[in-house]
């Protein structure tokens, strides 16, 4: 298996210098989808890194919403998904239709949405955000302004304790984080009680509370690589441990993915050496969007780009 990886990896390497492609790459996808991405990152840093790059072509190492969001950005690039059923809870749990129909019955508030979303949602959507800028995108609108938050409403009401908004929040979730229990959390806590607890805001409401810091996928690396504490419980999709173990070497970390107890996304785990070799070789799947759909998305994209 080893050597087979490493003869992927040496031939994905020659496609993607021959056809001038950029691979983008989660934190949450396999270890060694990772290691031969160009860049990997939150959604946040993947956007802006998908805006601005002078490749011919981009491969995305991770699911749909995140591929048509890199079309959305450089419409002239080819954009690659290996995997067009590589698909995502959240992005799912909200439909473009029912967000129109509650934008009628709410005209008079504006629409922020979570990154993990349809294009077509993010046409209909005044500013998206992500985990790590959601705060700041919530906070540039005027207080006395109604906000609709779609569609995770774990991060909509971490957001709305953390600035005393009413936001209407679309009743949506990540299956991964809002399976996180506290009891899971306190067991690993019992077992290492000197360890700082680092839980996305994905999650539920109650896991939130039991966290020593709370923030986005990046914010959970940075936390851990800058703070003197040595052991720390990520309560977050475990595919960020390859990149959190490398960035703190040294330090110790404790997954709540473990057995009994297992919190992964099977989504991003779709993406393999196999098909991204295969991608990179037939330069397909492709994601195409409509014209006019991908207009509309730009500006709620471009909107939370100027806010960083």
């Amino acid at each position: 298996m080893e050597e087979s990886n490493k003869n992927l990896k040496l031939k994905i390497k020659q496609l993607k210098k021959e056809k001038n492609c950029l691979i983008l790459a989660h934190y949450y996808t396999r270890k060694e989808v990772q290691q031969i991405a160009d860049f990997t990152g939150d959604s946040l840093a993947l956007a802006q890194r998908a805006a601005d790059n002078d490749a011919d072509m981009i491969l995305f190492a991770g699911v749909r919403f995140m591929a048509e969001t890199a079309k959305v950005l450089s419409p002239e690039k080819k954009v690659l998904l290996p995997v067009m059923e590589a698909s995502c809870s959240l992005a799912d749990s909200c439909g473009a239709e029912e967000l129109e129909r509650m934008k009628e019955q709410y005209p008079d508030h504006k629409v922020v949405s979570y990154v993990n979303t349809s294009v077509e949602v993010k046409a209909l959507t005044d500013v998206c955000c992500t985990s790590s800028n959601a705060l700041d995108v919530v906070g540039s609108f005027d207080k006395e302004q109604k906000i609709i938050f779609t569609p995770d409403a774990n991060l909509g009401g971490f957001i709305n304790n953390l600035t005393g908004r009413n936001m209407k929040l679309w009743k949506g979730a990540c299956h991964v984080h809002d399976a996180v229990s506290v009891k899971s959390v306190e067991e690993l806590k019992a077992e290492h009680p000197a360890a700082k607890v680092l839980v996305h805001p994905e999650c539920r409401a109650e896991v939130v509370a039991l966290a020593d810091y709370a923030g986005s996928t990046k914010g959970i690396i940075d936390y851990a690589k800058n703070s003197d504490s040595e052991e720390f419980i990520i309560v977050t999709e475990p595919g960020v441990m390859y990149e959190i173990e490398r960035e703190a070497p040294g330090k110790r970390f404790y997954s709540i993915s473990r057995p009994n107890s297992c919190v992964e996304c099977e989504y991003m785990k779709m993406v393999t050496l196999e098909n991204i070799y295969e991608a990179l070789l037939h330069e397909e799947p492709v994601v195409e969007i409509d014209e006019q759909v991908r207009c509309a998305a730009e500006k709620s994209i471009r909107e939370m780009l100027k806010i960083k």
